[in-house]
């Protein structure tokens, strides 16, 4: 709607990554220099992290738009808790080798085969990772495994790793992860945005997009936009997304803090009304829409954001404890009546066995 308004050939803070909108912030920079130095080398890892929305699947997008496929061959994953024979048909497929019905070892022969062939043409291969931080211990071993294979001294395989700040932790930390640390070559973690970068940012993405001037951004605006933003660029798309729209109905063809202000003010209290997800609810209404099964209850996932659905998982597990809890102690009272013995002299026992299961 906005685009039209303003006479825009595309929108130019659309959520979903897009290459075409790169911009070389400070943090980004520096991560491109990393990746530069690293693919020079020709071997290892390359570690990437950065918050949700820092911009790392843009970094990958404008990593492919500017290498030369000739001379590097890359492949993409994005990890989904997979563990390590996965990981290996995973890898497989994206080199195009069929995988099914192979063992391990024929999958690893097929892969290191077909790395070979790419190197006697010529080409590196680089295996992409994203949402690292969701992959298991053994997924990551079979991946520093498969960084082993060699052809006359060099590397055939070099693989690049993006996660979330957890996946940085986890990676710095670990003592199973000491091994995978010693084959990284160059590591960055993207931070926000600064202040300063705010302005050029807007200009850089409207400027794409045909914009002429209208509208005006105010310099209030900018500081506005940073402070509600934090400088996170897809936090910043959504807000100057809705600014804009925000500024087409209005007729406004002038932006300023103000204008910042109480769209920020609308999104905040969008997000504070919605009504928050009742697990308990989700979860009566799953086991009575699922078929009857023998297997372990369905974890439902209700949401896309992380943090909620941790809590949701936390949430059913104590539902689960709690539950057997209640089961034991029913079972007590049950052999303490069939044994006719009083029940008080039974009530401190079990709620000493409830309290150690719910503790």
């Amino acid at each position: 709607m906005y685009d039209r308004h303003y006479g825009f050939t595309d929108r130019p803070f659309q959520l979903t990554p897009d290459a075409r909108f790169w911009f070389e912030s400070k943090t980004h920079r520096t991560a491109m220099a990393y990746l530069g130095y690293g693919l020079a080398q020709g071997e290892g890892f390359i570690v990437i992290t950065g918050d949700v929305g820092a911009g790392k699947t843009t970094l990958v997008g404008h990593l492919m738009a500017s290498i030369d496929p000739q001379r590097l061959h890359v492949l993409r994953l994005v990890s989904t808790q997979v563990e390590d024979e996965d990981m290996l048909r995973l890898t497989a497929q994206q080199l195009g080798l069929a995988t099914e019905g192979l063992a391990k070892a024929q999958l690893l022969d097929r892969i290191e085969r077909t790395l070979r062939l790419h190197a006697a043409e010529g080409r590196q291969t680089l295996l992409i990772v994203d949402e690292a931080q969701n992959l298991p211990l053994s997924a990551l071993e079979e991946l520093r495994m498969l960084s082993n294979f060699q052809n006359g001294g060099q590397a055939l395989l070099q693989i690049f790793l993006l996660g979330q700040p957890e996946f940085r932790d986890r990676f710095q930390h670990s003592e199973h992860l000491e091994q995978l640390r010693q084959r990284v070559i160059a590591t960055h973690h993207l931070t926000p945005m600064e202040e300063e970068e705010i302005a050029p940012y807007i200009g850089h993405r409207l400027s794409l997009v045909g914009w002429t001037g209208n509208p005006d951004f105010t310099e209030d605006s900018f500081a506005a936009f940073y402070k509600h933003s934090g400088g996170v660029p897809r936090r910043l798309n959504m807000l100057a997304g809705r600014v804009l729209l925000h500024g087409s109905v209005e007729g406004l063809d002038r932006i300023d803090a103000h204008t910042v202000d109480l769209v920020a003010a609308d999104m905040g209290e969008e997000r504070a009304s919605a009504p928050a997800p009742d697990p308990a609810e989700a979860r009566r209404r799953a086991i009575e829409a699922a078929p009857p099964t023998e297997a372990a209850p369905v974890r439902i996932v209700t949401a896309q954001d992380p943090e909620l659905l941790d809590r949701i998982a936390s949430l059913e597990e104590r539902l689960d404890e709690q539950e057997a809890a209640i089961r034991r102690v029913l079972t007590l009272l049950i052999d303490w009546v069939e044994r006719e013995e009083p029940i008080g002299a039974g009530i401190s026992s079990g709620a000493g066995a409830r309290y150690s299961t719910t503790r």
